[in-house]
């Protein structure tokens, strides 16, 4: 854990320092096949020999790589330019990797320059802005009122950049901020858990989490103190006192090995409701793995303490179906994970997730559907499955596999909609590109259904609407990528098709009717890397919606007819204030926030051949000027 320390500098004037304790590379989950942990040599010798153990320019050499930290080979190959090679690599093996090669040092103290001083106290600001998890509200909707906004249609185009903060050995920045009282806490691929001055980006404190962070902190209230709640990517689950950084509790909510939590967590009434999905699908890549045993769920834990409250699992406990040709075992049902944030209906006591797709059959009757849970017990309400049979893993993307579904999972949160005649509508993007309005009076009915994009693997909507109340906002991403499939893995400067892809389309929230569509732009000039696809979360704020490009550009269209009225590219180099060498990429994942006249995002994403990156940026107006 990372603990604010008052410390003296050089000069002998008052700082606040960090002390980082770097944490050793996590434990193995227990599901390893052989129930022993792997050999780190033999590992390297399998995965990794045939290219590093070779002399050439363009590949480092094994002792290279034994001059780097262990932590930071396991970011490499988390979510860094190793991410498609360590796909068929468990966790346990990449760790034993990690630990084999790693002997250097993590480098993680920042400049005294970048420590908050005095003045620029924690959570200080008498502002009652904030964004606070997925949304200012718990209802997924990501629209920002005018008096919390401080910005709208007529002032967006004004926005300058105010400042820059570096994620150090990162080449992507996934992690949404929340901002509270004048700090913003944020997470990185790392596993680095900041507080920063929301206004100038000077640092309060750091923690360290044991795997990637890629949630945005959910602020909730116990017993006086506020907390951050977020997960890692590796199946964790921590509380953290806001104002100190101290970690208050952690739990694990998933053993598998392939687990991945991407949804932030949803909080009500003393429980944090945490979706699990995995990447377990995408390990079939290799023919020898016995896919697929993970099964998606929800837990509630309870805030005080981070006790499980209760789980429920959306799939079946899986049972071995067949051995293949080659010998390989086959498990199934399995998949069916929850990728976006719950969200919270409390006057029904009920919380809503959308589901995806299942991994192997047979199919289950809750994949790509909309769920409804008790939040009191976690059973389940109704659900409401709109594209049945949709069995997909990387052997189907590879043609290993002919019997697959379509791959059309709900990544984005439900939103839950307050229309302006007072009625509730449960709107829900999904990867088809098809937007859905439900109707969570009467079990989830169809109320409509209304195509904007093409749709496919890496297709329509994939990380989150937003909605005013009146009309939703949903972004589609469709790039094409040239000479290959979109969703089989790549990180990092692929060629695109530079006109094919993206979109924005507005949809009046009662009927579905189209109120008008903004095109996408095409890339200009072509560079590898650059695509108009629109697979981020979109954000609104009065009068306008922003929207991020694979092409780097942070754009804002006037929510009346969809017309731009704000564009900025943020693919550049940058001089941050924290010291660390920056670059911003494509725009994708999480969108923008936006508090008290400031807007932030992150730049830069390769996962699926975009433009790596690992900036987080602020943006204000004349009047927010630090």
């Amino acid at each position: 854990m990372a603990l604010i320390q008052r410390m003296k500098t050089a000069l002998g004037m008052p700082a606040l320092a960090l002390a980082i304790a770097v944490l050793p590379v996590a434990a193995a989950s227990g599901a390893e096949a052989s129930g022993q942990r792997p050999d780190g040599a033999q590992t390297y010798a399998r995965f990794c020999a045939a290219c590093h153990d070779q002399t050439t320019a363009r590949i480092p050499s094994r002792d290279a790589l034994t001059r780097l930290s262990p932590q930071r080979i396991m970011r490499t190959m988390d979510f860094g330019l190793m991410m498609s090679v360590a796909y068929p690599m468990r966790r346990d093996e990449r760790e034993a990797v990690a630990v084999f090669l790693g002997k250097g040092r993590e480098e993680v103290a920042p400049p005294a320059s970048a420590l908050c001083g005095p003045d620029h106290r924690i959570m200080s600001s008498q502002s009652k802005a904030k964004w606070t998890g997925w949304g200012p509200a718990a209802d997924n909707m990501r629209v920002q009122a005018a008096a919390d906004a401080g910005i709208d249609s007529s002032s967006i185009g004004n926005l300058k950049l105010k400042w820059s903060f570096g994620f150090a050995g990162d080449v992507i920045a996934f992690a949404a901020p929340t901002v509270l009282k004048g700090t913003l806490f944020v997470g990185s691929a790392g596993g680095a858990v900041q507080a920063l001055d929301a206004r100038t980006g000077c640092i309060h404190w750091s923690y360290q989490a044991a795997g990637p962070v890629r949630t945005p902190p959910t602020v909730t209230q116990d017993r006086g103190r506020t907390l951050l709640l977020f997960t890692d990517q590796i199946g964790g689950v921590y509380a953290l006192d806001a104002r100190t950084g101290r970690q208050a509790w952690k739990t694990r909510v998933e053993t598998h090995e392939a687990t991945r939590l991407t949804g932030a967590i949803a909080v009500h009434d003393g429980l944090a409701f945490v979706p699990a999905a995995s990447w377990e699908e995408s390990r079939a890549v290799d023919p020898a793995y016995p896919c697929c045993t993970f099964r998606g769920s929800v837990s509630a834990l309870r805030v005080r303490d981070g006790k499980v409250a209760w789980k429920t699992w959306l799939a079946p406990e899986p049972k071995q179906t067949h051995v293949t040709e080659s010998g390989t075992k086959r498990y199934g049902p399995s998949g069916v994970g929850v990728w976006g944030a719950p969200a919270i209906d409390a006057a029904r006591g009920l919380i809503y997730a959308g589901t995806g797709n299942d991994y192997t059959h047979p199919a289950t009757g809750l994949s790509d559907a909309v769920i409804a849970l008790e939040m009191k017990t976690g059973r389940i309400a109704w659900s409401q499955q709109v594209w049945p049979n949709d069995v997909f893993n990387a052997q189907c993307a590879r043609g290993g596999d002919k019997n697959c579904g379509a791959d059309f999972d709900f990544g984005a949160p439900v939103l839950l909609v307050r229309a302006p005649d007072g009625r509730q509508i449960l709107v829900a993007g999904q990867k088809s590109g098809v937007v859905w309005g439900l109707d969570p009076a009467d079990r989830g009915r169809v109320l409509w259904q209304t195509r904007v994009g093409v749709g496919g693997i890496s297709g329509g909507v994939q990380w989150g609407m937003a909605s005013d109340g009146a009309r939703v906002y949903a972004a589609v991403a469709d790039g094409v990528r040239n000479g290959g499939d979109l969703g089989s893995p790549q990180v990092g400067n692929a060629s695109f098709d530079p006109v094919k892809g993206g979109g924005l389309t507005a949809l009046d929230v009662l009927t579905g009717a189209k109120a008008w569509f903004a095109p996408s732009t095409p890339c200009s000039p072509p560079r590898e890397g650059c695509s108009p696809a629109q697979p981020g979360a979109v954000t609104a704020i009065p009068g306008a919606v922003i929207s991020g490009s694979m092409d780097g550009h942070l754009r804002a269209f006037s929510t009346e007819d969809g017309r731009l009225l704000w564009d900025v590219d943020t693919q550049q180099r940058y001089a941050t204030l924290n010291g660390v060498e920056a670059q911003g990429g494509s725009l994708d994942g999480a969108g923008a926030v936006v508090v008290d006249g400031m807007l932030y995002i992150n730049s830069g994403y390769p996962r699926i051949g975009g433009a790596p990156g690992n900036v987080l940026l602020a943006y204000g107006l004349d009047s927010s000027r630090p």
